[in-house]
């Protein structure tokens, strides 16, 4: 079996050089394109240079049409405005995409599931295989708890983060909603500040702090009458989340065209 061919959209960034790393490490795989926009650094940079490994002959483009010649997946943790490009030309050239990015507006996401029509999408707030897990504990004990248990999702990242919350603690409030029956857009309580009020009955609330170089933490606490309960999940590594694309881009070739999460992937999906 031929190797899995693999561009990285976002290359220059913290994930796309966790990705290179990875590729390098993992059987299987080969880097054939690296993705910047056009005011990047990094271009004209060999991708492996750049990774701190050594010279692979991949250079850093913003070119997007001859990167992608001879690709089978594109693994993308770049922008909102990017991915959302990038997505509808995989569409066109059916090569599948696997989104890493996070931030994403309710225009962007219906732009990518419609792509997805056309090309398989795999796209997640969080692509570790312990983020998933407690997102499908999160999704089951939301089932099994009644709404005298509140619901709040607290997340921490380094002072470089540009969005919140975090595209993990959305994915978490969306396994609570899912596990509560209701919509989480109109059920999340953020950003409180000043005289709000009683807590609403039903709410899922979240809470974003930043600070020095923490990779991400995440806690969804069920705050019941006199008890509570607390899911944790704490990343040490960038690795975690780049082993996690990978083995979505694997599962990604040849599917049949539509939108798929980590969940499935992961096979966590009835869980």
């Amino acid at each position: 079996m031929s190797d899995l061919r693999i561009v990285i959209a976002g290359a220059g960034g913290r994930m796309g050089r966790t990705l290179i790393k990875a590729i390098s490490e993992a059987g299987g795989l080969v880097l054939v394109g690296a993705l910047e926009h056009s005011g990047s650094a990094h271009l004209g940079e060999d991708a492996g240079l750049m990774a701190g490994l050594r010279a692979d002959g991949v250079t850093v483009e913003s070119d997007v049409a001859p990167t992608l010649n001879g690709a089978d997946v594109v693994v993308d943790f770049s922008s909102p405005g990017a991915s959302v490009r990038l997505a509808e030309r995989l569409a066109e050239a059916g090569i599948a995409h696997v989104i890493g990015t996070t931030g994403f507006s309710h225009a962007d996401n219906a732009a990518i599931a419609a792509a997805a029509r056309r090309t398989p999408v795999v796209k997640s707030g969080n692509m570790s295989l312990g983020v998933n897990l407690l997102a499908a504990l999160t999704r089951r004990v939301a089932a099994t708890l009644d709404e005298s248990f509140d619901i709040e999702i607290v997340e921490m990242h380094h002072n470089k983060k540009v969005d919140a919350p975090s595209g993990t603690a959305l994915l978490l409030g969306e396994a609570a909603a899912q596990g509560r029956g209701c919509e989480l857009s109109t059920s999340s309580e953020r950003g409180r500040d000043g005289v709000t009020g009683a807590r609403k009955p039903g709410a899922i609330g979240f809470a974003s702090l930043r600070g020095g170089s923490v990779v991400g933490e995440h806690m969804v606490i069920f705050a019941g009458p006199s008890e509570r309960i607390e899911l944790a999940h704490k990343a040490e590594d960038r690795m975690i989340f780049a082993r996690g694309a990978l083995a979505a881009a694997r599962w990604a070739k040849g599917r049949e065209p539509g939108l798929y999460s980590m969940a499935d992937v992961l096979g966590l999906s009835d869980f």
